[in-house]
């Protein structure tokens, strides 16, 4: 079953990429059923899951490798689960909100199923070289999409991202090897290299070249300046996957391997990592109030939120872990709104200039729907009450306010920022007396307005029942707190 997750994509890809030109039609529809299937495939593994239990609920193991340590190890726990269902949902708003006329159909949509199988196989992975592999195989697909796809700058974009994920690989595979060779090891398995104890220093080193590598993908400043270029040239699906799936692979790795791997390492770090998080946090809200592209807006609102869970990873105590785990799914939902509904004002009218635009809220010749959920979708995100931006950043502040008091405030002051970036946007676009040469809007359908309202359903629900969310991460959470908690009091020790 989850190897199904990772090869029914991979199959439907090949499919359509080998499709008849004369039968190119047929793209989207048969991306939409092995989408729909993966996304089936997620809620039977979901449903067999038992929030009660930690440690992996479904493996697969095979030999590979075995000289070079490899094996087809996969599993799925508490920390995976989220994040392999909101892949799978993701991927499906994707491919729903791609239009029906894209050039290369065949080619697009395989790339899409093969970006999921990749992603799907990175936070299965059992193996630490598996994910690896699969951490830069996702890149590929990535890559075409931006450059094919893109906007007129996408060339520069693509390579850029390429150039600088490639270097986050190459830094996790150095962390990874240095691992294996220095604590003797005999493969790869995730759970053999957690019981490895090396000396400080030598956890030290590697953990800070793991981080490095992590903190480009996430990303954090000063290792950001990839992610606004590949936003503003990226297409809207593609926006979609890369805020909200794509760059949960780094954090999910601070998580999974950085307080996994280097427990002790970890606590002496955590303070510098606190530091980081409310620099990135205010560097990334201050730059969105200076954009004038509603696409680089939302983009560096990303880097701020990012931010926030690599505060509560450092503060790494059972709260601020399944905080993290909770700020990362919302986030995802977050981001994905904001950029599907600033692909569409940029589709009807053209432009994405907060300068430009003004009046769209207009209810005879605006957007007023996309309007209306624009304004939910930026209060979800300042954390307004209600809705799951709220309670998720209140977890990560609440766990790590006694901890990193100081690192906690400046991320409050930058959800404060929030606001007012946001709050700026919406009055430029959205009020004021709409422009006559914006007055004959073409009417949004509401095949355009369904994925949105379904994100939109989901961050107001979430955000009045947040057990829902929560519950999935909460004992494995709580498992890995343990885990870095005894790796602390050893370190006291001596």
């Amino acid at each position: 079953m989850l190897s199904a997750l990772i090869w029914i994509p991979v199959i439907g890809g090949i499919i359509i990429g080998f499709l008849p030109e004369k039968q190119a039609e047929k793209a989207r529809p048969l991306a939409f059923v092995f989408a729909g299937i993966i996304l089936a495939f997620t809620f039977a593994i979901a449903l067999q899951f038992d929030p009660n239990q930690s440690g992996l609920f479904l493996s697969e193991s095979f030999s590979w490798l075995e000289q070079l340590g490899l094996t087809y190890s996969l599993g799925v726990d508490g920390l995976a689960l989220p994040l392999i269902f909101l892949n799978s949902f993701l991927t499906f708003v994707a491919i729903y909100a791609s239009s029906p006329k894209i050039a290369r159909s065949r080619f697009y949509y395989a790339l899409l199923l093969f970006l999921s199988a990749g992603t799907a196989g990175a936070f299965l992975a059992q193996n630490v070289l598996l994910f690896f592999l699969f951490y830069e195989v996702e890149l590929i697909p990535l890559y075409f999409l931006i450059a094919i796809w893109g906007g007129t700058n996408r060339g520069y974009a693509a390579t850029k991202f390429l150039l600088y994920t490639a270097l986050s690989g190459a830094l996790v595979l150095a962390s990874f090897l240095g691992l294996v060779w220095l604590s003797g090891a005999s493969s790869f398995d995730y759970e053999p290299l957690r019981s490895q104890m090396l000396p400080l220093g030598s956890q030290i080193i590697l953990l800070i070249i793991l981080l490095v590598g992590l903190a480009i993908k996430i990303p954090i400043f000063p290792f950001h300046t990839w992610l606004p270029d590949a936003h503003v040239e990226a297409s809207t699906p593609i926006s979609v996957l890369l805020a909200g799936v794509l760059l949960k692979l780094g954090t999910y790795g601070l998580l999974r391997f950085g307080v996994g791997l280097f427990p002790e390492a970890w606590a002496v770090l955590a303070p510098y990592l606190a530091i980081i998080a409310a620099i990135s946090a205010l560097f990334g809200a201050l730059a969105a109030i200076s954009q004038k592209d509603m696409k680089r807006v939302v983009a560096y609102s990303s880097i701020a939120h990012m931010a926030y869970i690599l505060l509560a990873a450092a503060t790494a105590t059972s709260l601020s872990l399944v905080a993290a785990m909770a700020q990362m799914v919302s986030h995802g939902l977050i981001s994905a709104l904001l950029f599907l509904l600033v692909g569409v004002v940029g589709k009807k009218t053209g432009t994405r200039d907060v300068d430009t635009l003004r009046g769209l809220l207009n209810p005879e010749r605006g957007l007023p729907i996309i309007g209306s959920l624009m304004i939910l979708g930026v209060m979800a995100s300042a954390g307004i009450p209600g809705m799951v931006g709220f309670i998720t950043e209140f977890m990560v502040f609440r766990s790590a306010f006694n901890t990193f008091t100081i690192a906690t405030l400046l991320c409050m002051v930058g959800t404060g920022l929030t606001a007012v970036y946001f709050l700026l946007m919406i009055n430029r676009v959205f009020f004021g007396r709409l422009p006559q040469a914006f007055s004959d809007l073409p009417v949004v359908p509401w095949s355009d307005r369904i994925p949105a309202i379904v994100l939109a359903a989901l961050i107001v629900i979430l955000g009045l029942q947040p057990n829902w969310l929560v519950r999935w991460s909460e004992v494995e959470t709580a498992s890995l707190s343990q885990f870095h908690g005894e790796a602390v009091v050893s370190l006291e020790s001596h």
